[in-house]
């Protein structure tokens, strides 16, 4: 553990935490993929299998067990809350996410650290998490008004994914620590693929820091 890794899951526990917020205070989903957290549902659930066979730490346990039940929770409240479904952009939300499933399996089956179900669950779950943001981004792009909480949601999910690979590298070059290109590379096409709307969150930011100055 070192802080860019801490920072990393403390940013990445916020986005969730920003998103929840929205969906219960505001008893909306407006602006939210519902195809990307069940994505999402199925990388922690393949991701963490290990909880039932490996104990690492009371730290890495909480956690673990906090991304599954939020995500899960999120879905719920996507589908089956009478208030919040009815909020949902389905129109928006059109990208066909249950074909980015196979490919990723199938690459996990071909390029894995080693052939074992748990490992090809890990690396399934690795490349998933590269690709399930796109849903998001379609919505994203389809949607004229993007409101904070949503914005600040994807912004954090960008952001403890850039962390993760300063992690990487800060491990790399102080702790020895092993280059697994599997999950560096896959950091660093989901990386890629909120640089579109990084720009375009920090340009409305911006803006908006400008309307507050005096004339």
């Amino acid at each position: 553990m070192n802080i860019f890794r801490l920072a990393g899951d403390m940013t990445h526990l916020l986005s969730i935490v920003v998103l929840l917020l929205k969906i219960r205070t505001m008893k909306s989903c407006a602006g939210i993929s519902l195809k990307t957290q069940e994505l999402y549902v199925i990388v922690f659930l393949t991701r963490y299998l290990d909880l039932f066979t490996r104990y690492v730490s009371f730290y890495n346990t909480v956690m673990k067990l906090v991304f599954i039940g939020t995500s899960i929770c999120i879905v719920w409240y996507m589908r089956y809350h009478k208030v919040v479904k009815q909020t949902y952009s389905k129109d928006q939300d059109t990208f066909r996410h249950y074909f980015l499933i196979p490919p990723c399996f199938l690459l996990a089956l071909l390029i894995h650290p080693a052939f074992n179900v748990m490992e090809v669950l890990w690396t399934f779950s690795v490349y998933l998490e590269a690709v399930a943001i796109l849903p998001q981004l379609v919505v994203l792009q389809r949607s004229r008004n993007v409101d904070n909480l949503t914005g600040n949601y994807i912004f954090l999910l960008g952001a403890y994914r850039a962390l993760y690979l300063i992690n990487w590298v800060y491990r790399f070059f102080t702790e020895n620590y092993k280059f697994h290109w599997i999950p560096w590379l896959s950091g660093l096409v989901q990386t890629a693929l909120y640089a579109d709307f990084f720009y375009y969150y920090i340009k409305s930011w911006r803006n908006r820091e400008k309307l507050k100055l005096p004339a």
